[in-house]
């Protein structure tokens, strides 16, 4: 690896500590609350771009209306950010919306009850 990269891996991580934090303490919302989770971030070399990976259990219309509190607060977290991290330059936030952990979850319970019935087929036998 390159020095560059591991600058940018601490970098990711320390704005990811921060917009959790934010999320959690600092948003005054009801509509963001416990069940959002900052998966990843990634950030622009030139640190110009952050992309924020955000994963929001619940509907549909949940994780929508989450999605526009964050978007619409994207601002204020950035100005937050760079009061508490020393950047040359604080990158602009975009939120995506990341299903990839209630994926998770969907196909663990699929292999349990696939699990359950191979269970009770052995025990019928």
């Amino acid at each position: 690896m390159k020095k560059g990269s591991n600058r940018m891996i601490r970098i990711n991580d320390e704005i990811q500590r921060e917009i959790s934090e934010i999320i959690r303490s600092d948003l005054k919302d009801p509509r963001v609350g416990v069940i959002t989770s900052v998966l990843k971030v990634d950030t622009t070399n030139d640190l110009k771009y952050c992309k924020v990976y955000i994963s929001v259990l619940g509907d549909d219309d949940k994780k929508q209306e989450v999605m526009s509190v964050l978007k619409n607060a994207a601002g204020f977290i950035r100005s937050l950010i760079a009061n508490r991290i020393n950047l040359r330059q604080t990158p602009e936030l975009k939120f995506i919306l990341d299903d990839s952990l209630e994926y998770s979850f969907k196909i663990d319970s699929i292999i349990r009850s696939i699990s359950d019935d191979s269970e009770e087929d052995n025990e019928n036998e």
